[in-house]
């Protein structure tokens, strides 16, 4: 018989504070991928049982076989004539993982499984656990929203594999290792009748059997997340014709309101209907534990592993895996251990949340709602100056269900006819005459003059007229006798005209006389001085007196066909979209162009569906 080891007990900060010599009744269960758990009993007088108290941790151990760290969580205690004891019921040091929370929204996207894990771990309060190994690289959308505890969280991360995969961990030394791992597929042991077989129990339930399975996710109504967008336009995936010939074609929706993306939606459906496309057949065995009987015989019964299970009165031969290991008594009865292999039996409802601590289930995520948004614009426009509205959608945005815009033209409109004057004008304008005019002079009578000795008489002064063709070169003069004397000279004007020379006493008499002066064609500037002032406004609402013939219609950039100027458009054809045909999120621009003057009125309404994982609480 191999050696007994006993439990010993660890305070919170992991120093060993008791070695229980006296427990009993020490059990154990461990299950592949879920929480395991133990049990134990001690005396009512064990003076050590002061020092095992809640929340503080155990080492459990089958002989020299180490079974792992657990929590002590609740005891119960019996008192009477033939009973004085505690019976201990522990939890793995997993669920320390339970005593944290994700607090509002954590949203993974396209991001690997390993950062996600190790992101996950890191809002541990006191650092418990740390990540070890991940062999699974995975670029699925995780959401959790007031996620009731931060195992059930990690746990939930593999659930959308294709493939098996085995939660392991390193808990003999602080913190603990958690590891995400591929099962081995060696078979570790065989069990057969007539060797280490002591009973066997097979179950086929085809109660929960699925042929066709239709994967719904986060949303209502038109706005629920399906697959099809990622199954060729398919709603449902489907087991494998051979299957369905086989069992028919059962079908189930499943839906789980976690998943906000329908790959990683999809994916979860196909481990479902991988699981539940056969009948679920669990083949539970009684057997004897031979490392008790031969010290040297090494067998490796963890959860995970295979065995080979062998009946021939059963007509059982299979190599299955083992999914729960039940030890009720090490000591008491070492030889005896029951194994589930194969399929753990349990409901559908409950394979993507098989961790809720204590059957609390989390409901408090969000599911969105549509929402109602409209846009106006009423202005006068014209071709350098369109109308133009920009809006946004929200980057939580789920679904864009509508987007209309309403267009109207009517005519161009103003509101006043005069402006004020701004001050005083000062301008100079230029008058300018018809033509030509003569004007004759006369003189008032006859004149007499006389002088002794040689002299000459003064007769007149030239002058020139501006009214001459050139008046600083011509002079007309007119004798008595009718006579005209033309004067041509450049200085003629202001020169002094006499007689010639005498000699002698004699004298002159000068007779009435005319002079004719011409005056040429000429100009007169004149200036006109304007006194500041001010003109009254004649208020009121004047049109335009014509309608534009046509409109330039633009959404993000793309011409619109659209004939004349009124009208309802569906713009989500031309809204600008991401590679996959979604509409992008962020802001678009809508522009309306006339091509002459004009008043435009639109109207934009859209409808989409939204959930609230951005701003705070206002």
């Amino acid at each position: 018989m191999r050696t007994k080891k006993p439990i010993h007990v660890y305070d919170i900060d992991m120093n060993l504070v008791a070695i229980l010599e006296n427990a009993y009744g020490i059990g154990y269960e461990a299950e592949a991928n879920n929480l395991w758990s133990c049990w134990f009993t001690l005396p009512l007088n064990d003076p050590k049982r002061k020092e095992v108290t809640a929340k503080r941790f155990i080492e459990l151990w089958d002989h020299d076989k180490r079974i792992g760290m657990f929590i002590i969580n609740p005891k119960r205690t019996v008192k009477n004539e033939s009973t004085r004891e505690i019976t201990y019921q522990c939890e793995h040091v997993l669920s320390t993982l339970h005593s944290d929370i994700l607090f509002k929204q954590h949203q993974f996207t396209n991001i690997p499984t390993e950062t996600v894990l190790r992101t996950l771990l890191e809002l541990q309060e006191v650092k418990h656990w740390e990540l070890g190994t991940v062999e699974f690289t995975r670029y699925f959308h995780h959401f959790f929203e007031n996620e009731d505890s931060l195992l059930n969280a990690l746990f939930t991360i593999p659930k959308s594999f294709d493939e098996s995969y085995l939660w392991t961990w390193d808990d003999t030394k602080y913190p603990f290792t958690l590891n995400l791992v591929r099962p081995k597929n060696e078979k570790v042991d065989v069990i057969r009748a007539g060797k280490n077989l002591k009973g066997i129990e097979i179950e086929e339930d085809p109660t929960n059997l699925i042929t066709r399975i239709y994967p719904l996710g986060a949303g209502e109504g038109v706005n629920q997340l399906t697959i099809e967008s990622v199954n060729n336009g398919v709603p449902y995936l489907e087991a494998e014709p051979e299957i369905i010939e086989q069992y028919g074609v059962h079908k189930r929706i499943w839906v789980d309101r976690r998943f906000k993306d329908a790959e990683s939606l999809k994916q979860s459906g196909k481990a479902i209907l991988e699981k539940y496309k056969k009948p679920i057949k669990t083949v539970a065995v009684d057997l004897i534990d031979y490392r008790h009987l031969d010290p040297y015989k090494v067998l490796d019964y963890n959860p995970g592993n295979i065995v080979g299970v062998y009946d021939q009165d059963t007509d059982t031969e299979e190599d299955l895996r083992i999914m729960k290991i039940n030890k009720r008594d090490i000591y008491g009865n070492p030889f005896d251990i029951r194994m589930e292999i194969g399929n753990v039996r349990e409901n559908i409802g409950m394979t993507l949340a098989d961790l809720q601590k204590k059957q609390l289930v989390n409901e408090t995520y969000s599911q969105g709602a549509t929402n109602l948004d409209s846009y106006t614009f009423n202005d006068n426009v014209d071709s350098s100056y369109p109308a133009i509205i920009e809006f946004p959608f929200p980057e939580d945005m789920v679904n864009l269900n509508e987007s209309t815009l309403r267009i109207k033209t009517s005519k161009f409109r103003s509101y006043s006819k005069a402006l004020k004057n701004a001050g005083q004008v000062l301008k100079t304008v230029t008058s300018t005459t018809a033509g030509q005019t003569t004007v004759t002079s006369s003189a008032g009578g006859g004149q007499t003059s006389s002088a002794g000795g040689d002299h000459t008489h003064k007769m007149f002064t030239a002058v020139g007229f501006e009214g001459n063709a050139n008046p600083e070169t011509s002079v007309i003069l007119r004798a008595a006798n009718g006579m005209y004397i033309m004067v041509n000279d450049g200085t003629a004007a202001g020169l002094e005209y006499y007689t010639e020379g005498s000699s002698g006493d004699h004298t002159h008499t000068v007779s009435d006389h005319t002079h004719e002066v011409t005056i040429g064609g000429h100009n007169h500037d004149v200036t006109i001085n304007i006194d500041p002032h001010t003109h009254p406004i004649e208020y009121g609402i004047y049109e335009y007196n014509n309608l534009p013939t046509s409109l330039t219609v633009k959404i993000d950039g793309n011409i619109v066909p659209f004939n004349g100027l009124e009208g309802e458009i569906d713009i989500i054809p031309y809204l600008a979209k991401d590679s996959d045909g979604k509409v992008l999120r962020g802001y678009h621009t809508i522009e309306v162009i006339p091509d002459d003057l004009a008043r435009i009125n639109l109207i934009l309404t859209n409808r989409f569906f939204i959930q609230s994982l951005d701003g705070g609480l206002y």
